[in-house]
């Protein structure tokens, strides 16, 4: 795992700080959800996984039966998930996941941030030889057997599992997201989360005091409403 897990690991603990925030993007995620396929989640399996994760990160019961509630309600709008990519300070790759009901606001504020920091917004596509996506699954483990469970799933998309304390993370392509998701339900474990998430494929080495202003831009990206998570390819190189 080493440096890259360690980098998403970092990058996770700066997306998530904030436990306001995170109700907030679940919330949104629920609207979306409803919206898309109904409130019922047997019968919506988006809005099941969504309920999944917002039970993992000890959302409220009673606020996630009033986020459904809402969605249902008409005149309740909607969200629109957009991914803007651009080059952070020091060409660093910055990709910025949002949901949001006013495109022009978001759009506005997304550029700002950037271009006041002396980098630059690009097109759709921009960074995918930069980023993966992949689908990220954790799981309590419960005594699980990290090395059995592996060889369990690799048939339904399983590339990575692993343990960290507690909880056991497997990831797939994206493309087997549901494919997993029903293997993880039939076999019963607890799931308690299941996302995408984005993988650097090559990092962009930066002093610290350039690190400094990158990290800058990121706080004032994750600062913003209408972002959901911030990815970037920065690591810090080391002093000799």
């Amino acid at each position: 795992m080493g440096r890259a897990f360690e980098a998403r690991k970092q990058s996770k603990m700066k997306r998530w700080g904030k436990m306001a925030k995170l109700f907030t993007r679940i919330g949104k995620d629920i609207v979306i959800a409803v919206k898309a396929g109904g409130p019922n989640p047997e019968s919506n399996a988006r809005l099941r996984v969504i309920m999944q994760n917002a039970k993992g990160a000890n959302m409220p019961k009673d606020r996630i039966e009033a986020a459904i509630k809402r969605a249902t309600d008409k005149d309740t709008s909607s969200y629109e998930e957009i991914v803007y990519e651009g080059y952070g300070p020091h060409k660093v790759a910055i990709l910025v996941e949002t949901s949001t009901d006013n495109i022009n606001r978001t759009v506005g504020n997304v550029r700002s941030y950037i271009t006041r920091s002396g980098g630059s917004l690009g097109t759709s596509g921009l960074l995918n030889f930069i980023f993966e996506r992949k689908a990220v699954f954790r799981i309590a483990a419960d005594g699980l057997d990290v090395e059995e469970l592996e060889l369990d799933l690799i048939d339904f998309g399983a590339e990575e599992v692993f343990q960290d304390e507690n909880e056991i993370t497997i990831t797939t392509e994206f493309e087997d997201f549901g494919k997993m998701q029903k293997a993880l339900e039939d076999k019963g474990l607890n799931i308690i989360s299941s996302e995408f998430e984005r993988f650097c494929t090559t990092f962009k080495e930066v002093n610290a005091e350039q690190e400094a202003e990158v990290q800058k831009l990121i706080d004032k990206l994750e600062e913003d409403d209408d972002v959901n998570a911030v990815y970037h390819n920065m690591a810090t190189r080391e002093e000799e």
